[in-house]
C-alpha cells in the first residue's frame, strides 16, 4: 500500500506527535509499504529518506503550548506537488483542524483521507469559531481516529461527527531491554518533558521536592528535556538545588536507559494533554509510574491499577505519594508488573494492525463506491461510521 502521512507539528522540534508519526512510518516500512511523511522542516534539517520537508515553520500559542505550524502559499503549493507525486492509496492526517499542514491536505487531496485527532481540549472557543472554515475540509474525511476517549469527546463537542478510538503506540520491548545506566539509579525520580512549559508541571514537581528531601534526603530527581534550567530551580532553595540534576535533551536510547533506571517516574502534567505518551514509555521500561489525575493519565494507567495517581496541581499530595513509593520497593516492584503486564495493549504490533484496518476500510470502501456496491451491514464501512445512505 502506498501511503502518505501528514504531520502538522516541525519535524525539528520533537513532540508526541511527532514521534508518534516517525514511529508508525517506521512500522509501516517494516512490514513492506511504502510510506512517505510530509512535515514541516528548516530544509538545512537532516531527515529521515521518508520525510518530505514543507518548508520552516514558525511558532504558534495551540492548546496551552506553543506548536511549530506551517501555512501559506508555498506550503500549500508544497502539498499539491507531494500529493500528486505520491499517487497514495490513503492519505493519513494527523491533527486536521489545526491551522497547519492537515489542513492544506485536506483541501487538496482526492480519494481516501484518514484524519487522527490528538487534541483534547473542552472548551476551546478558537476551534468552535473556525467550524465553519475546517467543514468543508472535514467532510472529505473519510474515517477518524482519536488516540483517547478525550479527544475523541473534544472532537465531538467542537466539530461534529465521530472517530475510532486507537492510542498512540509504542514498540514496548526497545523500552524493555534497554540496559539502565548506574549513574543515573539509587533514589532517583524522573521527568521527561519541556522545561519550560508551565503544562508539563515541574514547577508542581519543585514545589513538592522541598519535602520529599526532608523525608528522604538521598533522593535526587532528574530531568530531562529542553528548557531554561536556572529558572526551573530558581523557587528551590539553594541548598536544594545541587540535588536536581539536568540532562539536557536525551536521545531515544538514553531516554530508554534513563525510565530504565529511575526509581520512580513522575508526571505532574497539569492539563492539555489527551493521551500521555511518556506514561506508556515509563510503564514499557519497569518504572512504576505516579501521575497527576487527568483524565488522559488515569485511562492509560487503568483506573490508577498500573501507576498511582494524585490530585492535580496539588504539590503536598504529590510530595506524600512520592515518599510513601521511595519508601515502599514492594509497592514499586507490583507497579512494574502491573504497568509492564497493562502496557502491551499499546505495542505497535496491536495498535499497528488497527490503524491498517482503518485504511484498509477507507481504500476498500473506495473501491466500492467506484463498483457501486453497497457495505454489507455491520461490515467494514458501518463499523467506522462509513457506511452510505
Amino acid at each position: 500500500m502506498r501511503i502518505g502521512i501528514v504531520c502538522p507539528y516541525s519535524w525539528d522540534v520533537p513532540g508526541g506527535v511527532q514521534f508518534h508519526i516517525r514511529d508508525l512510518a517506521d512500522h509501516l516500512i517494516g512490514l513492506g509499504h511504502h510510506v512517505s511523511v510530509l512535515a514541516p522542516a528548516d530544509d538545512e534539517t537532516p531527515l529521515p529518506p521518508y520525510v518530505v520537508s514543507a518548508g520552516r515553520a514558525v511558532p504558534v500559542p495551540y492548546n496551552g503550548s506553543v506548536a511549530r505550524l506551517n501555512f501559506g502559499f508555498l506550503s500549500a503549493a508544497r502539498v499539491r506537488r507531494w500529493l500528486h507525486d505520491g499517487t497514495f492509496d490513503v492519505i493519513h492526517i494527523h491533527e486536521p483542524a489545526s491551522p497547519s499542514l492537515g489542513l492544506l491536505a485536506c483541501w487538496a487531496a482526492q480519494g481516501p483521507i484518514v484524519a487522527t485527532f490528538h487534541t483534547s481540549n473542552p472548551r476551546s472557543r478558537a476551534m468552535i469559531a473556525a467550524y465553519p472554515i475546517l467543514q468543508p475540509a472535514l467532510e472529505k474525511i473519510s474515517a477518524r481516529i482519536a488516540v483517547s476517549e478525550y479527544a475523541r469527546r473534544t472532537l465531538v463537542e467542537h466539530l461534529g461527527g465521530d472517530a475510532v478510538v486507537i492510542p498512540n503506540g509504542v514498540d514496548v520491548d526497545f523500552f524493555a531491554r534497554a540496559e539502565p545506566r548506574p549513574e543515573w539509579q539509587g533514589g532517583t525520580i524522573g521527568f521527561v518533558g519541556r522545561i519550560d512549559e508551565p503544562r508539563k508541571g515541574l514547577p508542581v514537581l519543585m514545589k513538592a521536592l522541598p519535602r520529599i528531601l526532608a523525608e528522604r534526603p538521598g533522593t535526587r530527581l532528574l530531568v530531562a528535556g529542553r528548557g531554561d534550567e536556572v529558572e526551573a530551580v530558581e523557587k528551590l532553595p539553594a541548598e536544594l538545588r545541587p540535588r536536581v540534576e539536568f540532562l539536557g535533551m536525551v536521545s531515544d536510547e538514553d531516554k530508554a536507559r534513563f525510565l530504565r533506571s529511575v526509581d520512580l517516574y513522575v508526571a505532574p502534567n497539569t492539563g492539555g494533554e489527551s493521551f500521555g505518551i511518556i506514561l506508556v514509555e515509563a510503564m514499557s521500561a519497569g518504572a512504576p509510574v505516579l501521575a497527576s489525575d487527568l483524565d488522559a493519565f488515569t485511562q492509560v494507567l487503568d483506573q490508577g491499577a498500573a501507576g498511582e495517581l494524585f490530585a492535580n496541581e496539588d504539590a503536598d499530595a504529590l510530595a506524600a505519594a512520592a515518599v510513601r513509593l521511595l519508601g515502599d520497593p514492594e509497592r514499586r516492584a507490583e507497579l512494574r508488573e502491573r504497568g509492564s503486564a497493562h502496557v502491551r495493549r499499546f505495542d505497535w504490533s496491536t495498535v499497528g494492525a488497527d490503524i491498517l484496518s482503518v485504511y484498509e476500510t477507507v481504500t476498500d470502501g473506495a473501491a466500492a463506491v467506484a463498483a457501486d456496491e453497497p457495505d454489507e451491514p455491520g461490515g467494514l464501512l458501518a463499523r467506522f461510521g462509513l457506511a452510505r445512505d
